[in-house]
């Protein structure tokens, strides 16, 4: 399973506070983990689990770790030291207990793991706030949802795939919470799900990525509205944020 990360820095204000210096309460661990700096100089950073158990994360940064370990997007991490998103890691560790055999580590089992390496290893230091920001709500546009119902068999399947200055979203059963949350790594802004759809959808969107003079197709706020009968709104409301409050370079081992 590959995780990509979107990037984007939010300014919003602070509601509520929860308390400082938490530490995740979780007594999971990795069996092994080796940390060292990366020191590639190169552009691609990639996060994987792997069959076995084992975790694999190459040329990324603390913050896309912390990312990672919370299932938060890039605007939802802020605080930290100057080079939580500059200095870059490589890290291989495993976890025999959380995925026997040739199992990989699903995203709820591997969290709490990555989440005790990151406080055992970097030292992190943080607390949660709700804040009160720009997001974006979607609904179903005039004229009703286009979205076909899901037939057939299987779990829920697909992804995107970018080229030539276009994406294409291709999907099997996948709710509209689904979407916002995949639509919420595309824009970098939290979505919230309004349409008061329930079911389970087969849908492929299509959009163009740039759109600058000649792009190859419509926005996607048009896409979804022409191809899939739902409209993206600007809006405010709550929005979780983990506030690093201290952390430090890992030994190397």
């Amino acid at each position: 399973m590959r995780i990509f990360l979107p990037t984007l820095a939010a300014a919003i204000a602070v509601t509520t506070i929860a308390p400082r210096n938490a530490r995740p309460q979780s007594a999971a661990e990795f069996d092994v983990a080796s940390i060292h700096l990366n020191r590639s100089a190169g552009d691609g950073a990639t996060i994987n689990t792997l069959p076995g158990g084992r975790f694999r994360a190459a040329n990324v940064s603390l913050k896309a770790l912390v990312q990672t370990a919370f299932g938060v997007r890039d605007f939802q991490v802020t605080g930290g030291p100057r080079w939580l998103d500059t200095t870059a890691w490589d890290i291989e560790a495993r976890s025999v207990e959380a995925a026997p055999g040739d199992q990989e580590l699903s995203a709820g089992k591997l969290r709490p793991l990555l989440q005790a390496l990151l406080a055992s290893r970097f030292q992190l230091r943080f607390h949660r706030e709700t804040r009160e920001g720009p997001m974006y709500s979607l609904t179903v546009a005039k004229g009703g949802s286009k979205l076909m119902p899901h037939t057939g068999t299987g779990g829920p399947s697909g992804g995107t795939l970018r080229s030539g200055g276009k994406a294409t979203m291709k999907v099997s059963k996948v709710t509209t919470a689904n979407l916002t949350e995949a639509l919420s790594g595309t824009l970098d802004r939290a979505v919230a799900d309004n349409t008061g759809l329930h079911g389970e959808y087969d849908f492929t969107l299509e959009w163009a990525t740039d759109q600058s003079a000649g792009a190859p197709g419509p926005s996607i706020f048009t896409a979804l509205q022409e191809q899939l009968g739902l409209k993206l709104e600007s809006a405010r409301g709550p929005v979780e944020t983990i506030v690093i409050d201290s952390a430090e370079r890992a030994s190397e081992n």
